[in-house]
């Protein structure tokens, strides 16, 4: 194996001016400038503790231990070895995305430094494949230019380079295919998992990290997508580890270094070409015909230990120790570990071209967040249209039970009843677009994780690509009811009713993405939202007056905090002042509307309608802002959940 000084040739040919530059120096490098991640992990360990209600307590699993290892400029390192060896693992530990339960242990440094690895300078491709299915591939590339390449990179060859990346990953007959998802025939699994790549590719990273890269793929596709993987990594300087299962003898050929796990331990990191005759030493030639890659997946398997052994009926397990205790005693490791040495005295860590803007603007961000999510809303059946449809058969329902109210005393009851259905029912339909939510907040999740943008960029955009939708929810079907029913004919009362009923919409929908923020599972989510709302409406004032609810909780906080309160009474307000109803037997000649609304119905009179509609608004910021905080806490609040959902299951 050479050191790194012999190793300099391979480093490429200059970035264009949009890459980045990574300026090292050191007397390993000759004090040379050269570009690219140079990145090494010592002594690597991972553990994950849970907590459960069982009485086993606390327990605690190790997933690595010990690892070390090095990647550099121009080449690949293969990350192989059975399920649950710790690939994934510790790539996730490399990148910085461990969960929030598993302590890492060891030394990983960039250049010599520890690393501050953005999106700018990290690519991360995970085995979950998390794509907007409304899309089509065009498309899906070229919002994630939009929002990863530099501001100051003319649009057109931001076209330029996704045209170039999607047809390097075979995707040009493809271009205009939607992703696919319920209902659409698109791509396939694997041409999904090629236009993963695709997008991690187009910023051209100095460090690629792949988890399963060939998943799905044949071995003609796998073989072809990392052949133009190995190219593009030679060309553009990039580090790339990838965490391959079982790759064909092509593929296999292409990598330069080897990292072999089996339960967490190092058992061979080296030369590919090396690894065989590492293997036969220690008593485990591969046989004639037969793949190195499968021979030592094979080797090192304890999954089926019962039923297989290999090389001399030598239990897996067995044969796990013995590499793994011949490697860290033999003259590779010690090389690894004068490589690492070697690389860790350079002076200069990773840093960006100066005066280069790399990152589009949160404007831009912003714009192009709201252009794919309205794209996303129109295609996308269930999100509203669906939605639009069945409030159309409400809004007729509504309007012709409650037709031509009149304006006897005898409407009373019946104005009361369809504004509280309008203001309840009506309202806490907007979950149904849930899961919607759900797959769209899962989208937002995967590229924040790899700094596509910000969440202030996701909740701006979000609201503002959903107004003309909620409008036309609100107008339509809100329209349709209200003249049907004969409520107060006119046309600024009719307005204000509309914007009752938006302004709830935008609340539900936010309180909804809350949720979705923060539980994982559709099911709970859906349970637990309607839970809320109702909540919120039985303390809203109309099954209870207000000064008839019990003081504790329903009327502080829930009735000052239910927004189904403020939406009650502004409806109340809106239709009843003014209005006067003839006199009720035995009663006064006529009876006004303020008269119903202080009286009869209870309401804070002490400011008007519109203070109410301000209020709604005020709270629609305040829910976005509640968004935003979870968004930001909800990467330590969602393991806390899980664990308590496990524990919950194994209480009997």
């Amino acid at each position: 194996m050479g050191s790194l000084v012999r190793n300099n040739s391979i480093c490429p040919e200059p970035e264009d001016q949009w890459g980045i530059e990574i300026v090292e120096s050191g007397p390993s490098v000759l004090n040379k400038r050269v570009s690219g991640a140079y990145l090494t992990w010592e002594d690597v360990g991972v553990t994950v503790s849970s907590s459960t209600w069982s009485a086993r307590g606390d327990t605690c699993k190790t997933l690595l231990n010990g690892v070390t290892g090095y990647a550099k400029p121009g080449e690949i390192v293969a990350i192989m070895g059975p399920s649950g060896c710790g690939k994934s693992t510790l790539l996730d530990c490399l990148a910085g995305r461990l969960a929030s339960n598993a302590r890492p242990s060891g030394r990983i440094l960039v250049n010599g430094h520890k690393p501050r690895l953005t999106n700018r300078t990290l690519a991360y491709l995970t085995q979950e494949q998390v794509l907007t299915w409304t899309l089509t591939v065009k498309e899906t590339a070229y919002y994630s230019a939009e929002l990863q390449l530099p501001r100051t990179m003319p649009k057109s060859m931001k076209r330029e380079r996704v045209d170039r990346t999607i047809r390097e990953m075979g995707l040009q007959d493809a271009m205009n295919t939607r992703i696919g998802g319920w209902g659409i025939k698109g791509l396939s699994g694997g041409q999904k998992r090629r236009l993963s790549i695709c997008l991690e590719l187009l910023t051209h990273p100095k460090l690629l990290l792949l988890d399963e890269p060939t998943s799905g793929l044949d071995s003609a596709a796998s073989y072809h997508v990392m052949n133009k993987i190995a190219k593009l990594t030679r060309q553009y300087g990039m580090t790339v580890l990838a965490a391959i299962h079982q790759p064909s003898s092509q593929v296999f050929g292409l990598f330069n270094n080897l990292c072999l796990l089996s339960s967490g331990k190092t058992i061979y990191f080296g030369p590919t070409i090396a690894a065989n005759q590492f293997f036969a030493e220690n008593g485990f030639p591969c046989p004639d015909l037969q793949s190195p890659s499968d021979h030592f997946l094979l080797t090192i398997n304890t999954d089926f230990n019962e039923d297989t052994e290999i090389s001399g009926n030598t239990p897996a397990e067995k044969a796990i120790d013995v590499l793994s205790d011949s490697y860290s005693s033999s003259e590779i490791y010690m090389e690894v570990k004068s490589e690492i040495a070697a690389i860790c005295v350079l002076e200069e860590g990773l840093t960006e071209k100066a005066g280069l803007s790399l990152q589009a603007s949160s404007v831009t961000q912003c714009l192009v967040l709201v252009e794919r999510s309205f794209k996303n809303m129109y295609r996308d059946i269930g999100y509203y249209w669906l939605r639009l449809g069945i409030y159309i058969v409400l809004g007729f329902a509504v309007g012709t039970i409650f037709f031509n109210l009149g304006s006897g005393f005898g409407s009373l009851n019946a104005r009361i009843s369809i504004l509280m259905y309008v203001s309840s029912f009506l309202t806490i339909l907007a979950i149904g677009g849930y899961p919607s939510f759900m797959e769209e907040m899962k989208v937002f999740e995967w590229e924040k994780l790899n700094g596509h943008y910000g969440v202030g960029s996701f909740v701006i955009s979000n609201m503002i690509s959903s107004v003309p939708y909620l409008l036309v929810i609100s107008l339509v079907p809100g329209a349709i009811a209200y003249f049907l029913a004969d409520l107060h004919r006119e046309c600024g009362r009719f307005i204000y009713f509309a914007l009752i009923l938006f302004a709830s919409m935008l609340l539900v929908e936010c309180l909804m993405m809350i949720v979705a923020t923060v539980l994982p599972n559709l099911l709970m989510g859906i349970i637990t939202g309607c839970g809320i709302q109702g909540l919120m409406i039985l303390s809203a004032g109309f099954f209870r007056l207000p000064n008839d609810m019990p003081q504790v909780f329903w009327t502080y906080p829930m009735y000052y905090v239910s927004f189904h309160r403020y939406v009650v009474q502004g409806l109340y307000k809106n239709e009843f002042e003014g209005l006067k109803l003839p006199a009720y037997l035995g009663g006064p000649p006529s009876i006004d509307g303020e008269t119903i609304l202080k009286d009869v119905l209870q309401v804070e009179m002490g400011y008007s309608k519109w203070i109410d509609l301000g209020i709604l608004f005020g709270m629609v910021f305040v829910y976005r802002v509640i968004l935003f905080c979870t968004i930001k806490t909800a990467k330590r609040v969602k393991p806390i959940i899980k664990a308590f959902l496990l524990s919950s299951t194994c209480v009997k």
